[in-house]
């Protein structure tokens, strides 16, 4: 990284913090546009996405057109088929005709993709932030020094973190024995020599991790999996529900109180954080196959939720309750893998802009309908908007609908094509006079 990158006389037209899949893909559309100048840094040396979760044959719920690109601009080099291309792939994913990338090819075509923007910087740590004159100004550090960097604009995609329960100690997270699938590849080892191993949470991650505990548990070793959710739900992959995946389910979702979002939000898990049905049928012939051959030591408890979580007796005591009849009671383990999924942390850099960020009546970004924080439109945000714009936040497949609009909105034109309308179905109630159109719409470069 040179210094030439972080000189002060420079003022970027947009300054990218975060290289996860969605400011990448803003990098990567942003990279063509005319006299568009953007930088992405990156705390982290070098590009991996969820490597604890580099399970051997774990695959994307999404298909490959949930790229970087190819949902704004199919033509571009960045492409998933262009990575395939580029490393001599493409035919043998045409043969094996499966629209669901392995976790691991996907994760090796971002950082194809990383390695071939010139505006991405690794390493690279936001530790401040000002803002003066229409201008913020960055204190960035680098194995170099600090250094300032200029930009007009923020597009935060700083991601999100592990979630641990309150109920669970941090001294007994130190302990060794207890891991957040975010790291469960490296301490896979040690989790899988426990003799009672325990899996707490739902989703595919829990499932992936019960999977493959599963594959390897011997017949002197019990496996449990506990979720707090009403059964192990898989997820919701109907075509008209995924049509809830559009930017009018955003005009929809974005319309509503704050409160009715939030209702919302919380009966809409399965739409996105359910386990794919294939995996699930998946689980259930590796137990039938085991009760055939006369071994089944594996619990698998839904409707309970982990009250508690100690250590007695050189072993890790769950305090868990049933959710439907309300029992309380305990189960022992040796080793925990939590699976309970991630939560969205604003940079610590963000407080120092105060008044500039927009917030709701109980603290949370006050994201507007094109992913604005701040009045002037000049903070914007990458999967920091599920409260305000509804389960297409973390969504691959929308990363590149987004990024078109924050492109189009810095550049206040509309460079790339932006669809109004997908779907066969309307949400919400039409405005007197006018019934909604039965045929997709654009706006924008070739509407």
């Amino acid at each position: 990284m040179s210094n030439e990158l972080f000189d002060t006389t420079r003022i970027y037209d947009a300054v990218g913090i975060g290289a996860g899949p969605f400011n990448l893909g803003f990098a990567a559309l942003a990279n063509p546009v005319p006299g568009l100048d953007v930088l992405v840094l990156e705390s982290s040396e070098e590009f991996a996405w969820h490597p604890g979760m580099m399970l051997e044959g774990t695959h994307l719920q999404v298909p490959f057109m949930a790229d970087l690109v190819t949902m704004a601009d199919p033509s571009h080099p960045l492409s998933f088929l262009n990575h395939l291309k580029d490393t001599g792939r493409l035919y043998p994913f045409y043969i094996r005709e499966n629209f669901y990338p392995l976790r691991e090819e996907y994760n090796n075509y971002l950082r194809w993709a990383a390695a071939r923007l010139p505006s991405v910087r690794f390493g690279a740590h936001v530790a401040a932030a000002r803002h003066a004159n229409g201008v913020y100004e960055l204190d960035v550090h680098n194995a170099e020094g600090v250094h300032t960097v200029r930009t007009r604009r923020l597009v935060l995609g700083t991601g999100t973190v592990p979630y641990v329960p309150a109920s669970v100690p941090e001294c007994v997270l130190a302990s060794g024995s207890v891991v957040h699938t975010s790291g469960y590849r490296s301490a896979r080892e040690a989790i899988a020599s426990g003799s009672r191993i325990a899996v707490v949470g739902s989703g595919q991650s829990a499932a992936e991790v019960f999977a493959d505990l599963l594959g390897s548990l011997r017949p002197d070793q019990h496996l449990e999996w506990v979720t707090r959710s009403p059964r192990f739900f898989p997820l919701e992959y109907t075509k008209l529900t995924l049509e809830m995946t559009s930017p009018e389910y955003i005009d929809h979702f974005h319309g509503l109180p704050q409160g009715t979002r939030d209702a919302l939000s919380a009966r809409q898990k399965g739409l996105y954080k359910g386990i794919n049905a294939d995996l699930i049928d998946e689980i259930h012939e590796m137990l039938y196959r085991r009760q055939v051959s006369g071994h089944t030591p594996v619990t698998l408890r839904a409707a309970t939720s982990l009250e508690g979580l100690g250590h007695r007796d050189g072993a890790l005591q769950l305090h868990l309750r049933n959710q439907d009849d309300g029992g309380g009671f305990d189960t022992v383990a040796d080793t925990l893998v939590l699976a309970t999924g991630y939560t969205y942390r604003e940079p610590a850099f963000l407080a120092d802009l105060g008044a500039r960020i927009n917030r709701l009546p109980d603290g949370r970004l006050d994201v507007d309908r094109g992913y604005a924080v701040s009045d002037d439109a000049d903070v914007l945000v990458q999967n920091a908007e599920l409260h305000t714009h509804g389960f297409t936040a973390p969504d691959l497949g929308m990363g590149a609908y987004r990024n078109s609009v924050i492109i189009n909105r810095i550049l206040g034109h509309g460079h790339y094509a932006v669809e109004k309308r997908i779907g066969f179905q309307s949400f919400g109630s039409p405005a007197p006079g006018s019934p909604a159109p039965l045929t997709p719409t654009l706006e924008g470069a070739h509407a």
